[in-house]
């Protein structure tokens, strides 16, 4: 376990943050420093017991998310905590009920990753629908099939968004961009930049040559895409996840792509993170995975760090915080 230099105010009550994941980008560590704040940083994946006992043991004022699940085991360790910010948008691993119930404010880091993740999510539609990984095993196995194949078009490929917001607005800017169609559904958003939103998802499920998902993960998207979405498809489709793993039903996307119900599937996040080392989707030559890096770029994390450390030196020395950043919205009403 790794801490910052301790606040340059010996006299002063040092205030301290658990940081679940990764050493944070370097100007979020001096902000929080030059605040009088330590960082304390713990392994996210580590369970939720271990980060309580961190949390409890150094009587954290706050807690900076990157990984593992903040439920109220860990709200509830530390009496001193004021504040918890996440490092990135989705807030589906933390007890926002418990927060409130707690009257700790949950901040998100609002669009701070939104380009890293749209542009990841191109990359991958890209590479399905162009048969890279297909492609390249084959010709590092030593063999040689230009004369065989035959390839899909990206012009005039119609791609489906499901969830249109700052994410999906920028992923469809990328793919009209490589003249795609767009269309998207979301309950709630309206047309915009040249994509037409509808509200029936089966409509956008039904018309995709590529389906990109968008939406955070809340019990109305939980198995989103199930079995029953899935033969709404083309066969000839591919989905795309940049979102979160349980989005989609697993089992009935393995089923699909085994079945040959969908073409293939790209995906940055499962619904257990990691997934185990013997997973069946492994064994399938139509998928992709990356180990959700989709807001990992460079000016993606520093952003995200950014954002957060501020909306915690902004709670902690009193400071009015951005309350579009809220995710706890009945918080007011504690």
């Amino acid at each position: 376990m790794d801490t910052a230099a301790s606040p340059s105010d010996a006299g002063a009550k040092s205030l301290k943050v658990l940081v679940t994941g990764a050493q944070l980008a370097p100007e979020a560590t001096e902000l929080l420093t030059k605040n009088g704040i330590e960082t304390i940083y713990a392994d996210g994946y580590s369970g939720s017991d271990n980060l309580a006992n961190i949390a409890k043991t150094n009587a954290v004022d706050a807690i900076l998310v990157r990984q593992g699940q903040i439920n109220d085991q860990v709200i509830s360790a530390s009496k001193q905590l004021r504040v918890i910010a996440k490092h990135g948008s989705g807030v589906d691993n933390i007890d926002l009920d418990a927060a409130t119930s707690h009257n700790i404010p949950v901040l998100r880091a609002l669009a701070a990753n939104a380009q890293s993740v749209a542009e990841l999510a191109i990359t991958l539609s890209v590479t399905l629908m162009k048969d890279i990984g297909t492609l390249s095993d084959t010709v590092k196995r030593g063999a040689w099939p230009k004369t065989k194949y035959v390839g899909r078009d990206l012009a005039g490929a119609k791609f489906g968004i499901i969830g249109f917001g700052e994410i999906g607005r920028r992923t469809a800017k990328l793919a009209q961009g490589l003249g795609m169609e767009t269309i998207a559904y979301d309950p709630f958003a309206d047309d915009a930049d040249g994509t037409r939103v509808s509200r029936d998802l089966s409509e956008v499920l039904a018309q995709s040559d590529i389906v990109s998902l968008h939406c955070p993960l809340s019990p109305q998207t939980h198995h989103l895409i199930n079995a029953g979405r899935f033969k709404a498809m083309k066969p000839t489709a591919f989905i795309v996840n940049t979102s979160r793993g349980a989005v989609i039903d697993e089992a009935a996307l393995l089923e699909a792509l085994k079945n040959g119900g969908i073409a293939g599937a790209a995906l940055d996040s499962f619904e257990q993170e990691p997934p185990s080392p013997d997973h069946p989707f492994w064994a399938l030559p139509n998928l992709i995975a990356t180990p959700h890096v989709g807001g990992a770029s460079r000016s993606a994390l520093r952003n995200m760090a950014l954002q957060s450390a501020q909306h915690i030196v902004d709670v902690l020395t009193g400071t009015p915080f951005d309350r579009r950043a809220l995710a706890n919205q009945n918080l007011d009403q504690n």
